[in-house]
């Protein structure tokens, strides 16, 4: 009997019985901060630790890039895996057996058709790879492969493979070569096509073909560049039952470790571009399948890369490719630059022509998608009061297709100063811009805010009431971190409260404490945040100067007492430690150091710093 692969109750218990913090430290260096785990990013680049796993939710969120998700969402996005390969993987590590239920027949057809397919992929890239390298047939293919210089190692890196030409080979030459269910499943493929009149002929026909991998390496189709003359000359597969090349990316298979390494992917148009641009040095290189850039694509792109580069020709169809793209960017929140090529070359072409550093050199200063959108705009339009109408009139895609108003802001700001329309106006003239307001949070239960509070790491008074002036007052952050703050706060919720308001105050320098509650995930913080909120007048606080500089001030000499109470502390420690070890010399230079420390105390006790320990 047929199973289908888990039930509906599955994922729970695995989740259940998975440590997220064992699975997530495996790659990624975690310490324990209270409650959390924090650490660098895997998936964006950072020196100081932004990156919380919450073991009690199940959680992981970082507060510098936003990725977040539970343990499924870390092993399919750090491993490049499905859902179920994913799930699988953790039922395997944690011995929970898969109960499977019966699959209905068509289910099992279904499953059986894909499996065929798949297999008949398979043998069709080595009967071309074959034919490529081995068959008299394919010598012009060779000869161009040699004149386009890609060795032989690339090749064989990419599977390329080489379709007869049917003046040679005859029109069935691969469907000569497939019999019964592998023959109809190359028709299923679109390989072969049905004639009127009975039997079949080969799709692709004197072309060198580039096999379309998926992430885990299985070969969802074709793409084929013709070597002699004739229309089209590049040609992909048919859509079918396992390709949708709407959702694939050709070399993301081959170069997804380095685009990964490198945090960057450069996107091209042409099959060769891409192969040219591995051959001579730059391995961070996908290319989409003939199409425009797609949601899907840039979805896959961003598992692997913090931005994305789309270097195009600079002739005015590269321009609009890259104009269009735009919106995608804006909506799935992925940093995207541009960098048009020299007129009359293309990636393959300039490359070979001006070599590597050139191209480095033009990726290094390509310019993001927005600023660069506004510059085309302001050439084409010009700056005319026509001219800036018909710019307002060509942002409004741009504008709707913001997905926060933070980045609706800052778009509004950056673009009333270039055209020279203050913020106000411009605003109001995106008329046919419409965003609904979110939702206010529904009212969060007494019982779910006592558990959520059992899950935060105490906080002292004096630690309540300077994070509750940093979530009031985002703005004294920077100066409050100069002192100490962190430090302060480490192993508590207010560690993770900072973590978010600095990347919120990296991407905008207004932030309000609507904003960050806007952010934060479900969990104690948020409810934290909210509380705050909700109670922020002077009376409910206890706070009779928040927000002036005599409250700063307060706080920056807290601070200051709070680094030498714990630094006394950590000496008192060094100081046991020495006299347990007969070390006197050890044991002398700490009191000497814990002296000092203490009368710097006395000094800042006279002070009279009114937060209660």
């Amino acid at each position: 009997m047929a199973f289908t692969a888990f039930d509906n109750d599955l994922p729970a218990r695995i989740k259940e019985q998975a440590d997220i913090v064992q699975i997530i430290g495996e790659s990624v260096e975690l310490k324990k901060a209270g409650v959390r785990f924090l650490g660098c990013c895997p998936f964006h680049n950072e020196k100081t630790p932004s990156f919380s796993v919450h073991p009690g939710q199940q959680f992981f969120h970082c507060f510098g890039c936003g990725a977040s998700g539970d343990v499924f969402e870390f092993q399919m996005k750090y491993h490049n895996m499905d859902f179920p390969t994913a799930m699988k993987e953790l039922a395997r590590r944690y011995q929970i057996e898969i109960p499977e239920k019966p699959m209905s027949p068509q289910e099992q057809e279904k499953r059986r058709k894909r499996k065929l397919m798949y297999t008949v992929n398979e043998k069709v890239v080595e009967i071309w790879k074959e034919c490529l390298h081995t068959s008299g047939m394919a010598a012009d293919a060779r000869k161009y492969l040699e004149k386009r210089a890609i060795p032989l190692s690339v090749q064989k890196q990419f599977g390329l493979g080489y379709a007869p030409s049917p003046d040679i080979a005859g029109w069935d030459y691969l469907g000569s070569r497939l019999r019964g269910e592998e023959h109809q499943a190359a028709i299923d493929l679109g390989l072969l096509v049905k004639k009127e009149k009975g039997g079949t002929y080969d799709r692709f026909r004197d072309r060198v073909l580039f096999p379309i991998y998926d992430r885990q390496g299985k070969v969802l189709g074709f793409g084929g560049r013709i070597i002699g003359d004739g229309q089209p000359k590049y040609m992909n597969s048919p859509e079918s039952m396992i390709f949708n090349k709407s959702a694939s990316l050709l070399g993301l298979y081959q170069q997804g470790d380095e685009i990964r390494r490198r945090k960057q992917a450069i996107l091209v148009e042409g099959n060769f571009d891409l192969v040219s641009l591995v051959v001579h040095g730059c391995p961070n290189v996908v290319a989409p399948l003939g199409t425009a850039l797609t949601a899907q694509q840039l979805k896959m792109l961003q598992s692997y890369a913090e931005e994305c580069v789309l270097l195009f020709d600079g002739d005015t169809a590269g321009v609009k490719a890259a104009i269009r793209s735009v919106p995608l960017f804006l909506s799935e929140e992925f940093a995207g630059k541009v960098a048009l090529l020299p007129k009359g070359h293309d990636p393959d072409t300039f490359i070979r022509e001006k070599g590597l550093a050139p191209l480095e050199d033009l990726i290094a200063n390509a310019m993001p998608l927005p600023e660069f959108t506004m510059q085309q705009l302001v050439e084409e339009h010009g700056l005319t009061l026509d001219g800036k109408g018909r710019i307002i009139k060509a942002l409004q895609p741009l504008l709707k297709a913001a997905k926060s108003s933070l980045q609706r802001s800052i778009m509004l700001s950056h673009f009333s100063e270039t055209i020279g329309v203050p913020v106000s106006d411009l605003s109001a003239a995106m008329v046919s811009v419409r965003h609904e307001a979110p939702p206010p949070p529904s009212p969060v239960p007494v019982q779910q805010k006592k558990q959520a509070s059992e899950h935060m790491a105490p906080l002292t008074q004096s630690q309540k009431r300077i994070i509750t002036h940093v979530i009031l007052y985002p703005d004294s952050l920077p100066e409050l971190e100069k002192a100490g703050i962190r430090s302060c706060l480490g192993g508590t919720i207010g560690e993770v409260l900072l973590l978010q308001l600095g990347a919120l105050l990296q991407k905008s320098e207004t932030v309000s404490p609507e904003d960050l509650l806007d952010h934060l995930p479900q969990g104690g913080e948020r409810l934290f945040v909210s509380d705050i909120l909700l109670n922020s007048s002077a009376a409910s606080t206890g706070l009779s100067c928040l927000g002036t500089k005599g409250e700063i001030i307060e706080l920056l000499s807290w601070l200051e007492r709070d680094n030498l109470l714990r630094a006394s502390q950590t000496l008192m420690k060094q100081i046991l430690a020495s006299v347990a070890e007969n070390d006197s010399d050890k044991r002398d230079t700490y009191l000497l150091e814990k002296m000092k420390v203490d009368q710097q105390l006395q000094d800042l006790r006279k002070k009279n710093i009114h937060l209660d320990e």
